[in-house]
């Protein structure tokens, strides 16, 4: 594959110009590359964006670290292994978390670089529909279209301004100098629980406040209530329907005010705040409207074609984060949108990434996994549901792990699985085989066809699915 052809000392023309390296950038040029297509990616900081640097890794390799630490409590409360914590090292945890994150750059970089991607660091600003201006390379010019990949940032609140000590948003609150003692968090989706999860484990004491009805509410009601009742087990203090009415931020300590669900007024008092609100499209700087585009009220950039991911303007598709919904703003659905707008830009057919077949994970303990429609979406879009469930404490695997949990299928009566909905240890790692069973549209009886390994957690899944096809073993039909 050849270089793109520097036409003089400020212009470069090339196939496809990248803006922005996250997990949706560096995909596209990957792949693109792969197509033969030479592959300009301009990234203002570092390859592999937020996911890599600030969020997905990061804070796995930190909630791994609160695992363990949860472990030698059970160890000793619940196994009669007398195991006792003495400290937690900060520094060397979060050397182990920074030589992941190291070690995950270093190979984003050698697949770039390997793939003949022309990887330019700088502000990228479009100038035209077919050309951004590059602080410290030029102007590039590309012949077969642009990709926008500007990922986002933390949504933060009126009033409350992050200073990365007392306020603190989910891009810096692993990166602070030592553990809190309490915590408040903001928002109860799912970076909000993961990281109330892990400051819990930490041993600190945790309140949770999200201003809709139920935490991580996007999901199905079930999967709220037995995350909501596995928290509250942990220790953290869940406030549901409650909304922050002001706080003050002093030398020591953050005192907020929350109004609960029946209308009370508690002050609060926290080490730390920490706002997980949700997140907002980067586009500061991008001169969209040099190429004839706009965002919409939330900031998005809305493709005009879903099916190749381009918006109005002819040539210039947006992928990742910048995306409004049915995208998802997940990692993985941004892979896919990357590798469909590569092969799109190479003139291979296209056919629209499929959402409800994507998987959503909280990882915090316990954790959460779904894929499809929740029970409520399959009514309201009129389907005539059944519903099978089944605690994972139904199972031996499910009483060894001893955290609780279930599983819920949803499945069109006499017909397709709609949706498949996980609580418990590791059901992350349970998740792929109802992404295939939600994605190929299996029906119960084709899932209950198959066995699941004895003693497993997924054996919980085989013997939902055996029900709903009218074969229950260990259930009644």
């Amino acid at each position: 594959m050849t270089q793109p052809e520097t036409i003089d000392d400020n212009r470069t023309e090339t196939d496809v110009l990248v803006i922005g390296g996250g997990t949706g950038g560096y995909s596209t040029a990957l792949r693109a590359a792969a197509l033969g297509l030479k592959v300009v990616l301009a990234e203002r900081d570092k390859v592999g964006g937020t996911c890599l640097h600030r969020g997905c890794i990061p804070s796995k390799a930190m909630l791994h670290a609160a695992e363990l630490v949860d472990g030698i409590a059970e160890a000793r409360e619940r196994w009669g292994v007398k195991a006792t914590l003495d400290s937690v090292d900060w520094p060397a945890l979060v050397a182990t978390r920074d030589d992941i994150v190291g070690r995950n750059h270093r190979g984003v970089v050698g697949h770039l670089t390997h793939a003949g991607v022309d990887v330019v660091y700088g502000d990228a600003e479009l100038t035209g529909p077919r050309s951004a201006r590059v602080t410290g390379y030029g102007e590039v010019v590309a012949r077969r279209g642009i990709v926008l990949a500007t990922g986002s940032r933390p949504r933060v609140l009126p009033g409350l301004t992050p200073d990365g000590h007392r306020v603190v948003t989910s891009d810096d609150a692993l990166f602070a100098p030592a553990l809190p003692k309490s915590v408040l968090v903001l928002g109860g989706g799912a970076i909000g629980v993961e990281y109330a999860s892990f400051h819990r484990s930490m041993g600190a004491d945790v309140i949770l406040v999200e201003a809709a009805d139920r935490i991580v509410p996007l999901e199905d009601a079930e999967v709220s209530r037995h995350l909501t009742r596995g928290l509250r087990k942990r220790g953290i203090d869940v406030l549901a329907g409650a909304r922050l009415l002001d706080a003050a931020v002093l030398d020591e300590e953050v005192v907020a005010t929350v109004r609960t669900a029946r209308g009370e007024t508690r002050t609060v008092r926290a080490e730390r705040l920490l706002v997980a609100v949700g997140r907002a499209p980067v586009t500061d700087g991008l001169g969209l409207a040099a190429a004839g585009l706009t965002t919409d009220d939330r900031g998005h950039v809305a493709p005009a074609d879903w099916s190749r991911l381009e918006t109005s303007v002819p040539g210039i598709h947006v992928v990742g984060d910048l995306l409004p919904p049915p995208s998802l703003g997940l990692a993985h659905a941004s892979f896919a949108e990357g590798m469909l707008v590569a092969e799109v830009l190479a003139g291979l057919p296209s056919r629209a990434v499929d959402y409800t077949a994507v998987p959503r994970v909280t990882y915090s303990s316990p954790q959460t996994a779904a894929v499809g429609l929740t029970e409520a979406d399959a009514r309201n879009a009129g389907h005539d549901v059944t519903v099978g469930t089944m605690p994972l404490t139904a199972v031996a695997k499910g009483m060894v792990h001893g955290q609780g949990g279930m599983v819920k299928v949803v499945a069109e009566r006499d017909g397709r699985v709609l949706g498949v909905h996980l609580v418990g240890p590791h059901v992350s790692e349970m998740i792929a085989e109802s992404q295939l069973i939600v994605g190929w549209e299996a029906e119960p009886a084709d899932v209950a066809a198959h066995l699941h390994a004895h003693p497993t957690l997924s054996e919980a899944v085989g013997e939902v699915f055996l029900t709903l096809a009218g074969r229950g073993l260990h259930q009644q039909s």
